[in-house]
C-alpha cells in the first residue's frame, strides 16, 4: 500500500544507488518500488501509478532520456527527474527539453535531492489542482448546466452555441435574476479564448471616475493617492474576456473609451501617454432599453451598434414556466449536497405555488426560495409553509392581512387587479399582449378591465 507522502518509482540499474535510495525515500516517509532499465519502468507505470519518477539516464538498453517523453505520455503532469553521473550540460538540456521536472548529478546531497522531490510534488500538486479548477469551471458554465428544456431556452441554447466561438461582442439583455453573468461565462468558457482570463465588470456599483482607473489602469502620480502605476482590468483580461453587467450605467466619458478599446484595440492609462494594445472579448449586459436611451441621448449610438453585433435576449421566468420543476430539482439537489440534507422533494401544494408565482426576480427569486426552503426543512417533504409569504400567500400581499376582515370579493379584486396591471406593464400597455401573457381571451381581459376601474396606459399600439 503506498504511503500518504507519495509513491516514488526509481529506474536505476545500479544495485548501491537503489538501496541508497530505498533507505533515504523510505525514511523520508515515501514508499518505493525499482526498474533496471528503461521497459521495465515503463511496464511498471501502467501496473502501479507513481507520484514521481527518479529516472537514471545511463540505462542498459534504452537510455533514460530517450523513454523520457514515453514516461510524460503516460501521465502528463508526472515529475520526473533525471539522475546521472554524467556532469554535462548538454544532457541537462536534453533532459528538461524531453520533459524532466529536475536535474540532479550523482553523488547528489541527500538533503538536496529530498528538497526537489518535496518541490517537484509540490509543483504537481498545484497543477492538479489548476487542472481541476478548470473542469469544475467548465462543468459549471457549460452549455449543458443551464436549465432548461423550454422551445425559447433551447433556441437561446443554439444562439450560444452559434456565438461562443467567434470574436463577435455580444449584449446580453434580460431582467434582473434570468442568468446573464452565466450566459456570459457559459460564452467564454466555449470559446478559443477560455484558457485565459474571465473579468467580470459591475459597473453599476462604480462612480464613473473610479471606474475609468479600474479599467484602464493609471499611472504613478495620476492622482492624489497613486502612489504607484497600476493595470486596468483591460490588461488582466488580454486574450480573454471582459463582461460589463449593467452597461447602461457606464458615463459619457467611459463609454468614449470603451468605443476606442473596440474599435482600436488600444487605451492609455488614466495619467500616462503610452498606448496600451490589447486584444480582449467584450461581452456586455443590461436589464434595460438600451436603444430607448440611445433615443433619450443617454447612451452613445455608435458604442451601442458597437456593442449590439450579436443580440441574447434572456427570457424571464414566467415566460418559461415549464422549466420551472427542472429548476426547483436542480436547486433542491444543489442545496441539499451544501447542507449536507436528505435530497427533499416538495409537496404537490408547494410545486403549484411555485409554478403559478409571477416570479419578478426570476431564476435568483427562484432559488433563493428553494435555498429557504432546504435550510429550513426538518424532514424530506416540504410544504407551502417554507415558502416565503409572498410566494405562500400571495393573496395576502399589498391586498390587507385577514384580520382588516375584508371581503373576499374585494381581496380578489384586489389581486386580480394587480396581475392585470403588471401584464400590461410587461405589454407596454397593448391589451392584445397582455391577453397573451395571461393566456385569456382578450374579450375577457378588456371585460375585467372595465369592472376593475383599470385606466390602461398605451406606450404603442395595442
Amino acid at each position: 500500500m503506498a504511503n500518504a507522502r507519495g509513491h516514488i518509482l526509481v529506474v536505476d540499474d545500479e544495485a548501491d544507488v537503489r538501496e541508497t535510495l530505498d533507505a533515504l525515500l523510505s525514511s523520508a516517509g515515501f514508499s518505493t518500488s525499482f526498474a533496471t532499465d528503461a521497459d521495465t519502468g515503463l511496464k511498471a507505470m501502467t501496473e502501479q501509478p507513481c507520484d514521481l519518477v527518479l529516472l537514471d539516464v545511463k540505462l542498459p538498453g534504452r537510455s533514460g532520456l530517450a523513454v523520457l517523453q514515453e514516461f510524460r505520455r503516460l501521465n502528463s503532469l508526472l515529475p520526473i527527474i533525471v539522475l546521472t553521473a554524467l556532469k554535462d550540460i548538454d544532457v541537462a538540456r536534453a533532459a528538461f527539453k524531453n520533459g524532466a521536472q529536475d536535474y540532479i548529478p550523482k553523488p547528489w546531497d541527500a538533503d538536496e535531492l529530498l528538497a526537489q522531490i518535496l518541490r517537484a510534488l509540490e509543483q504537481r500538486r498545484l497543477l492538479e489542482e489548476n487542472v481541476h479548477l478548470k473542469r469544475v469551471l467548465k462543468a459549471r458554465y457549460r452549455l449543458e448546466s443551464i436549465v432548461g428544456k423550454s422551445p425559447i431556452m433551447q433556441k437561446l441554447f443554439d444562439l450560444v452555441e452559434q456565438v461562443a466561438p467567434t470574436r463577435s461582442t455580444v449584449l446580453v439583455s434580460g431582467e434582473s435574476g434570468t442568468g446573464k453573468e452565466l450566459i456570459a461565462h457559459t460564452i467564454h468558457n466555449r470559446s478559443p479564448r477560455a484558457d485565459f482570463s474571465f473579468v467580470p465588470v459591475n459597473t453599476g456599483s462604480l462612480p464613473d471616475d473610479l471606474l475609468e482607473s479600474i479599467l484602464f489602469g493609471h499611472v504613478k502620480g495620476a492622482f492624489t493617492s497613486a502612489v504607484a502605476s497600476k493595470k486596468g482590468l483591460f490588461e488582466v483580461a488580454h486574450q480573454g474576456t471582459i463582461f460589463f453587467d449593467e452597461i447602461a450605467t457606464v458615463g459619457p466619458q467611459t463609454q468614449a473609451k470603451l468605443l476606442r478599446v473596440i474599435q482600436e484595440g488600444e487605451f492609455m492609462r488614466l495619467g500616462g501617454n503610452d498606448t496600451i494594445k490589447v486584444d480582449v472579448r467584450l461581452l456586455t449586459a443590461t436589464n434595460v432599453d438600451l436603444k430607448k436611451l440611445v433615443g433619450e441621448g443617454r447612451f452613445r449610438d455608435d458604442l451601442y451598434y458597437r456593442l449590439n453585433v450579436i443580440n441574447l435576449q434572456l427570457p424571464a421566468l414566467r415566460e418559461r414556466r415549464e422549466d420551472i420543476p427542472l429548476l426547483v430539482e436542480h436547486f433542491i439537489q444543489k442545496y441539499c449536497a451544501e447542507n449536507a440534507k436528505p435530497r427533499g422533494r416538495f409537496t404537490p401544494e408547494a410545486l403549484q405555488l411555485l409554478l403559478d408565482s409571477p416570479w419578478p426576480g426570476n431564476v435568483r427569486e427562484l432559488e433563493n426560495a428553494v435555498e429557504r426552503a432546504v435550510v429550513l426543512s426538518s424532514g424530506e417533504e416540504m410544504g407551502a409553509q417554507l415558502l416565503p409569504d409572498e410566494i405562500a400567500r400571495p393573496h395576502l400581499v399589498g391586498a390587507g392581512a385577514p384580520h382588516e376582515e375584508r371581503p373576499l370579493f374585494d381581496i380578489v379584486d384586489d389581486y386580480e387587479r394587480r396581475v392585470i396591471l403588471d401584464a400590461l406593464d410587461r405589454s407596454g400597455g397593448s391589451q392584445t399582449d397582455a391577453a397573451k401573457i395571461l393566456k385569456i381571451p382578450l374579450s375577457t381581459l378588456n371585460q375585467k378591465v372595465k369592472r376593475l376601474g383599470i385606466t390602461v396606459r398605451r406606450s404603442r399600439q395595442a
